[in-house]
């Protein structure tokens, strides 16, 4: 029989189609004769030597072959026993049938890629009465186990399902909450489908909030979230139950603008807030674990940070944006040298705004020797105090991180005011930040009206009097002046605008992050790309790509 040819069902429910694994169509019974789980011919396990060194190709193809046979026949036992970890393997491939309530399945392997083997599920969910088909794509990897010597597929949860991790399993059944039809503000439905980086935001938000919106439950085969405050998944509907609207502070237009921007580059992540107001207008992410680091990252900013740090000089009285600075190549804290990129220096009578565009590091170190005894932890107080970070107190509507500026000592200290050491960041921090600069006082991001629970918002004191209009002229020159490191950026992007640059270095990484946070009118956003270098270069384009989607 040719590859690629159909098996018959066995028992009436399962079966195995064949693909370009490099073996032919088989009859599943008759294959699981030598799989070494009990007789047919003879295998490693009948030697008393071990064998070592890497998975053969013949050994790829069988073993894979035996692993997706049992399983689609639904003898869990033999499929668990192929591979390296029975204990966890047996339950989950057990729950496949038992809890998911998957009736037939049809597994379509493709060619491997070294010991990697792609296939093709195409199932059906029954559930009292109703059914529906369900297909999907996932892999598996074959290894050499570690005492049997024996080729073994590596267990993962991902085995059953991609999106299945560890701790989690697969339902089907009554929905615990009722499903929700999110809109944007203006009214426009809002889907995964549609933005996929709202997938989880969305079974966030309906488990938080699906009861409130005064829908009913559904039929859904969904994966049961390992953390007991996490959402669950949704993977199939059955029967849909009836959405209740639910209305978000998104704008549909600047999301596929975020989705558009993150696309531009790999583990790449943008946010963006209206500084008015707080209001998220737009969260976006392009990762490959699928993490949402535009708003639950921590990971430090580097030289966006100096906008805190310029408002911490500015209040102390240690410089103003016209004023003069001083910007070496090199200054030394408490032994350790810190430099410019590239080294370069600035000897014609810098003012703070320019040293600030072009991104000069030392100017926003010198100074802070006059702080004294607050020097460790100055940056954190002006951070908590005026620009609402690190109190772990942002109430959104979803789970964020608030960003943490920790106090410091020695050369952490230094490195704290150009964004390194201790501070940890992400891009909805920072587009939170670059917002209280240009309207002058604090507004806590959030997704979904406060009225909606009455959960209370954090709060901060407004930037004293003179410091939001240095900050906002600071963060224009940047963006529009030869010298500034945003000005190429920022080049296409209309209306009042500003922007500030930065790269973070990340120990073990040869090419430092990039960062990049700048405002057009009323709408502000901050991206990350992480390894991705200068932050002109690579966040630039992601953050001005957000920006001329806004008012």
């Amino acid at each position: 029989m040719r590859s690629g040819a159909k098996v018959g069902i066995v028992g009436g429910v399962f079966a195995l189609v064949l693909g370009a694994v490099g073996y032919g169509a088989y009859n599943i019974l008759d294959g699981l004769g030598d799989s070494g789980v009990g007789g047919g011919t003879s295998t490693a396990a009948e030697s008393s030597e071990v064998k070592t060194g890497p998975v053969t190709k013949e050994e790829i193809a069988d073993t894979s072959k035996k692993f997706l046979a049992a399983w689609a026949e639904g003898d869990v036992a033999v499929a668990a026993a192929l591979t390296n970890n029975k204990g966890d393997a047996e339950p989950a491939l057990a729950g496949y049938t038992e809890t998911a309530h998957v009736t037939k399945a049809v597994i379509t392997p493709g060619a491997a890629t070294g010991s990697t083997v792609p296939y093709t599920v195409k199932a059906t969910v029954s559930y009292k009465g109703t059914s529906k088909p369900w297909s999907y794509t996932s892999k598996l990897t074959v290894v050499r186990g570690l005492t049997t010597g024996h080729p073994l597929v590596d267990w993962e949860p991902s085995v059953i399902h991609p999106d299945l991790a560890k701790g989690e399993s697969l339902e089907t059944g009554e929905a615990s909450t009722a499903s929700i039809e999110a809109v944007d503000r203006n009214g426009q439905v809002l889907t995964k489908e549609k933005y996929p980086s709202l997938g989880g935001i969305l079974d966030e938000l309906r488990k938080k909030y699906g009861a409130k919106a005064g829908g009913t439950a559904g039929i859904e085969t969904w994966i049961n979230s390992a953390n007991a405050d996490g959402a669950d998944k949704t993977l199939l509907t059955l029967v849909k139950g009836k959405p209740g609207k639910l209305p978000t502070t998104l704008d549909a237009k600047v999301q596929a603008a975020a989705e558009r921007g993150v696309k531009k580059f790999a583990q790449s992540s943008v946010a963006a807030v209206e500084p008015s107001t707080g209001a998220i207008r737009a969260i976006a992410n392009n990762r490959d674990d699928a993490f949402d680091a535009a708003r639950l990252g921590k990971v430090a900013p580097g030289s966006t940070m100096k906008i805190i740090t310029a408002a911490m000089i500015i209040q102390n009285g240690l410089g103003s944006a016209e004023g003069p600075v001083e910007c070496p190549s090199q200054v030394t804290w408490k032994g350790v040298p810190f430099h410019n990129l590239k080294n370069f220096s600035m000897t014609d009578n810098p003012t703070l705004k320019r040293a600030f565009a072009k991104s000069c590091n030392t100017a926003f170190i010198k100074p802070i020797t006059a702080l004294d005894d607050k020097r460790d932890t100055a940056l954190g107080a002006e951070a908590q105090r005026y620009f609402g970070l690190g109190r772990d107190n942002w109430q959104a509507g979803i789970p964020t991180w608030d960003g943490a500026v920790p106090e410091s000592q020695d050369a952490e200290t230094a490195a704290s005011y150009i964004g390194q050491g201790k501070i940890q960041m992400n891009p909805l921090n920072m587009a939170s930040v670059t917002a209280t600069a240009v309207n002058g006082r604090f507004r806590q991001p959030f997704i979904v009206a406060q009225s909606l629970d009455n959960r209370t918002f954090a709060t901060a004191t407004p930037l004293p009097p003179g410091v939001s209009t240095q900050l906002k002229q600071m963060l224009h020159y940047t963006a529009t002046a030869p010298e500034g490191t945003a000005t190429q950026a920022m080049a296409n992007v209309g209306g009042e605008k500003g922007a500030k640059t930065g790269s973070a270095e990340v120990d073990g990484h040869a090419t430092s992050d990039s960062w990049f946070t700048g405002f057009s009118n009323d709408l502000a956003a901050a991206a990350l790309v992480q390894s991705g270098g200068h932050g002109g270069d690579a966040a630039g384009p992601v953050v001005a790509e957000v920006l001329r989607a806004g008012p």
